[in-house]
């Protein structure tokens, strides 16, 4: 039997990288799969990859700024499939401009998207873990949760943020059983690298390795909870 069988996973931003190979494999595994992400049209071609599959997955196109779209998402899960046992908080976003440049817009949606919106989701799916005495809540993070750089001042606080509020969420949690854990990568040959000729992609990792941690997480022991697992390219991209 697939180590999976049976259970059901919520995955933001999973249209493309990341949260697209999170969610490949984690069906694979036998989870049925809620695609959650803005790019409706997208979603459906990871839906119909899944489904050629053999696995299980349901498209709820959902813009995580909005508080009823995150309720919308997370009931149409419960409708579809009467429980949820995972939230993969992946989708991320950022706008890199100097401090004194950036604009508030780009800050506000980059906390909103970042941290705000995985705070929501695990407040709504909690009761329902809480209840089942189980399940995991994964944060994708980034090695900006423990390093600032220049320029990406709103998304270094962002992800430091998602690892402490992951923290905090642990240390509430883990006598139900739930796991809660973040993953914190380096440079993922995501669209949300931009191409530059200073770095070499071939050297990045790859979305399917940070997905293996994911599913490393769902498959742990019960008796442990790897709570922080940080992911570096083995050789260095720069150029």
């Amino acid at each position: 039997m697939k180590p999976l069988a049976g259970k059901v996973a919520i995955v933001t931003g999973a249209g493309s990288g990341i949260g697209k190979a999170v969610a490949l494999l984690l069906s694979r595994s036998g989870s049925r799969v809620v695609l959650a992400a803005r790019n409706e049209s997208r979603l459906s071609v990871v839906r119909e990859e899944i489904e050629k599959g053999g696995g299980e997955a349901m498209v709820v196109a959902t813009d995580l700024t909005r508080d009823e779209e995150l309720e919308r998402l997370v009931n149409r899960a419960v409708e579809k499939w009467g429980s949820i046992d995972y939230l993969i908080n992946n989708a991320g976003w950022g706008k890199h401009a100097p401090v004194v440049k950036a604009k508030i817009k780009d800050w506000d949606e980059t906390l909103q998207v970042n941290l705000r919106a995985p705070m929501i989701l695990t407040k709504l799916v909690l009761p329902t873990l809480i209840q089942k005495g189980g399940g995991a809540i994964v944060n994708i993070a980034s090695i900006a949760a423990k390093m600032g750089d220049a320029n990406a001042a709103a998304y270094s606080a962002s992800k430091f943020g998602l690892l402490g509020f992951t923290q905090s969420l642990y240390e509430e949690v883990r006598e139900y059983g739930i796991k809660v854990a973040a993953i914190l990568p380096g440079f993922v040959d995501t669209p949300l690298i931009p191409v530059t000729a200073k770095m070499d992609r071939s050297k990045m990792i790859r979305p399917e390795d940070v997905a293996e941690a994911v599913l490393f997480v769902l498959n742990s022991s019960p008796a442990c909870c790897p709570v922080e697992i940080t992911i570096r390219p083995q050789k260095s991209p720069y150029l």
